[in-house]
C-alpha cells in the first residue's frame, strides 16, 4: 500500500514535527494535553511511537500475522480504550526526565538514524503479533500526526501537519471508515454538508 521510500519520510517529517511541537510546550507541561493527560503525559505517549519502533525492531518476529496498518488499528481498537494506555501515557512522561523536550528530540534522533538503516523487510514482534516494519512505520506515523496535532491545539497553535504524514494518515482513516462503515457520514462532513460528524465519531 505504501513505497518503503514514502513511509520512511512521511515518518521522518511527522517524528519532526513532533520535536518541533515538544519544543514550544516551554513551562506547560502540567497544562491539560487531552482527556486525562496533561501536556506532559500526552508528550510522553506520543514518544511511544518512536521508542515502540526501536522496541519492537530488537525484537524480531517468526512470521507476518497482522498484514497493514488498517488490520493493526482494528487489533489494537479494543486495548486502545483501556486504562493501560493512559497510565503507559503518564509513565512514559515521567520517564522524560527533567528536560522532556529534549529527551524527545534525542530519542526521535536516534530512531530515525535507526529507521535510515532499514528497508522495511524486517519483521518486528508487536502488541498484536509479527508485522513487516514497512506496514507497521505507518500505524507510528499515524499516531505522531494524530497526537502531535493535540499537542499543538493543547498549546494553541495551528495543528499543520507535514503533507506527506498528513496523506499517510488520511489514508489510513479512509481505510479504516470503509471498513467499519462509517465512510458515508465522514464523506459528507469533509465536503460541507449540514449536520457534521455525530458526537464520538471515530474510526477506531
Amino acid at each position: 500500500m505504501y513505497s518503503w521510500d514514502d513511509s520512511r519520510r512521511a515518518f521522518t517529517d511527522a517524528a519532526r514535527w513532533f520535536v518541533r511541537t515538544a519544543a514550544l510546550v516551554g513551562d506547560r507541561w502540567s497544562r491539560p494535553g487531552l482527556g486525562e493527560w496533561d501536556v506532559r503525559a500526552l508528550v510522553g505517549h506520543t514518544s511511544r511511537s518512536l521508542s515502540t519502533v526501536e522496541e519492537y525492531l530488537a525484537r524480531p518476529a517468526g512470521g507476518v500475522e497482522v498484514g497493514s496498518a488498517g488490520d493493526y488499528f482494528r487489533a489494537t481498537s479494543a486495548a486502545a480504550a483501556g486504562a493501560a494506555v493512559a497510565t503507559r501515557g503518564r509513565d512514559a512522561g515521567a520517564a522524560l526526565g527533567s528536560d522532556p523536550a529534549a529527551a524527545v528530540a534525542e530519542l526521535a534522533a536516534r530512531v530515525l538514524a535507526l529507521v535510515d538503516t532499514q528497508d522495511g523487510g524486517a519483521l518486528v514482534t508487536t502488541v498484536v503479533g509479527g508485522m513487516r516494519l514497512a506496514d507497521y512505520l505507518p500505524t507510528r506515523t499515524f499516531e505522531l500526526a494524530v497526537h502531535t496535532a493535540d499537542l499543538a491545539t493543547a498549546l494553541g497553535v495551528p495543528p499543520e501537519v507535514p503533507a506527506t504524514a498528513a496523506a499517510q494518515a488520511l489514508r489510513i482513516v479512509a481505510e479504516l471508515a470503509v471498513g467499519h462503515g462509517l465512510a458515508g457520514p465522514l464523506l459528507l462532513a469533509a465536503t460541507g454538508r449540514p449536520g457534521g460528524l455525530p458526537a464520538g465519531f471515530s474510526v477506531l
